[in-house]
């Protein structure tokens, strides 16, 4: 027996220091800091013990769509060209209801089945119907928009992601929210600037280079009346930045409606001052983009170029010679706005505008008020079931304390080796966990007692009540563990918190109810002698 409880006191003890140092780290990272500094930089808190921002955002995925379905239009419109089928217009009909159904018509009846067989070859994601008079509709087939607007909301999450890491913001939540519809849930622990975090994150910053083909105008009005009252085909009117105090509006530029190069062929994109010192933004485009860029740029030396940032004309400057792989955005931006650019550009462009459905403020105050009102229940529970045990088994309760306290230990270091973060649901389940685990200690005594009521010996009680007990313990805690894994799976962030903690608590309680409180017996009785008996209550 005592060559067994040797190797039991080690696992015990090597189990209590690893995770002890999951709670303060390793003995090196305590130099110059005391024990609750380590122990504030293991444990991480959630929004609700730190203070900070909590939003929903609602995804545009039919602007995700709207954008395939352009792309699919201006192809269609190069394939008929190229293979000699006439029509009368291409257009969509609905941009806010079916954004991705594309109406053509005045198709001859003769070149019907040149035309399905068009769009079956070059757009396979894409059913084409006929209609009347000729007409033909395009239109996404329905697991294809489907997963495109799925494609849109991790997109935008990985996006998002992406620019608040760059922030520097610790331990954000920034995932689907189950609770709605093309939704995402972004909690920041600890943010002191809200307003500039919900600016970055909105920011599409997609860049496109396109032809200018006219303007500056004053306005629309003025842009459609040196045009005959109609724009030339393919090509669109986009607002200019809004540069003068005395400027009543923004002047308007006429652009083509295909880019020569967009966000997507950014390889990088850094802070930079211009040849006047003002800031600037300096990108560099991928190999592909690049040669695009340069065959753009040299087909159309001497005319001008614009240079477009979330549909927002920045610049127009005159293509004095071929480029190709190196530019520059100027826009008399401040510091902070061309760094903020770099970053959004560098992060990606989001697939889809956001708007915001929810948001809450936690201010520190709060978290603090939350942080001592769970350690205070938290540390009055314990007390009040370490005294109770000590009280109703006598010493006996020593053994169920020692499992408890050692319970708590683990649980703690789990958190800090795993980087999970710490909210006030799962402080209820640390506390939670505690009783759990005065549950099964329970359990055990008891039928012990009974036993030792039944005449058996000390060390035959013992065996008899853990054994006996040990089924009921796993089908408790079998049962709690699925309903919290349920809890984790369908939860939000405060919830799923409390389901990690409360799981791996019982996982915990498993091991010092069941390992070490037996342990602890088959100690006390080895130090007895034969027919002394066992102090229980």
């Amino acid at each position: 027996m005592n060559k067994n409880l040797g190797w039991k006191l080690v696992v015990i003890i090597a189990t209590l220091i690893a995770f002890l140092g999951g709670i303060f780290g390793v003995p090196q990272s305590l130099s110059g800091k005391g024990l609750l500094a380590a122990l504030e930089e293991r444990i991480h808190l959630g929004l609700d013990l730190k203070g900070g921002t909590h939003l929903i955002l609602q995804v545009q995925v039919n602007d995700a769509v709207n954008v395939d379905s352009d792309n699919a239009l201006e192809r269609l419109k190069a394939l008929l060209r190229a293979h000699k089928i006439s029509y009368a217009d291409i257009t969509k009909p609905d941009l806010t209801g079916n954004p991705d159904k594309i109406l053509i018509k005045g198709v001859a009846p003769e070149q019907s089945s040149d035309l399905r067989s068009l769009v079956t070859d070059n757009l396979p994601e894409y059913n084409l119907v006929s209609g009347a008079e000729n007409s033909w509709t395009v239109s996404m087939k329905p697991q294809a928009l489907a997963e495109l607007k799925r494609r849109a909301v991790s997109q935008a999450i990985e996006t998002i992601r992406n620019r608040i890491d760059q922030l520097g913001v610790s331990e954000p939540v920034i995932e689907e929210h189950g609770l709605g519809q093309y939704q995402i849930l972004v909690q920041l622990p600890g943010v002191d600037d809200p307003g500039r975090v919900k600016e970055i994150m909105q920011s599409t910053a997609m860049l496109e280079i396109r032809q200018s083909l006219g303007g500056p105008y004053s306005s629309e009005q003025q842009a459609l009346q040196d045009h005959g009252g109609v724009l030339p085909a393919d090509s669109v009117l986009l607002p200019g930045r809004t540069l003068g105090a005395n400027q009543e509006g923004p002047l308007w530029y006429l652009v083509s409606r295909v880019s020569a190069v967009t966000g997507r062929d950014l390889r990088n994109a850094e802070q930079s001052r211009d040849e006047n010192g003002q800031p600037s933004v300096q990108f560099t485009l991928t190999n592909e983009g690049g040669r695009r860029f340069a065959a753009f740029t040299g087909a159309h030396v001497g005319e001008n170029l614009a240079v477009v940032l979330d549909n927002k004309v920045q610049e127009v400057a005159v293509i004095k010679e071929q480029i190709h792989d190196n530019g520059v955005i100027n826009g008399r931006f401040t510091e902070q706005e061309a760094k903020d650019l770099a970053m959004i550009l560098r992060s990606g462009a989001l697939p889809a505008g956001i708007i915001y459905l929810e948001e809450r403020t936690v201010g520190p105050s709060l978290g603090s008020d939350s942080i001592r009102a769970g350690v205070t229940a938290a540390i009055i529970g314990m007390l009040a079931v370490l005294i109770f045990m000590l009280v109703y088994y006598h010493a006996a309760g020593i053994n169920a304390d020692v499992a408890l306290i050692l319970n708590l230990v683990i649980l703690l270091g789990f958190l800090g080796y795993s980087g999970a973060t710490l909210t006030l649901p799962g402080i209820a389940g640390v506390i939670l966990t505690v009783g759990m685990g005065v549950d099964s200690n329970v359990l055990i005594f008891e039928r012990i007692r009974e036993e030792l009521r039944n005449g058996k010996t000390p060390p035959s009680a013992v065996e008899q009540g853990f054994s006996h007990a040990w089924v009921t313990i796993v089908d408790t805690h079998v049962t709690t563990i699925v309903s919290a894994a349920i809890l984790f799976i369908f939860g939000t962030g405060p919830v799923r918190g409390f389901a990690v903690t409360l799981s791996f608590g019982l996982f915990a309680n498993l091991f010092t109810a069941v390992f070490v409180s037996r342990v602890i017996f088959d100690w006390v009785l080895s130090r007895k002698q034969r027919g002394e008996a066992l102090s229980i209550g």
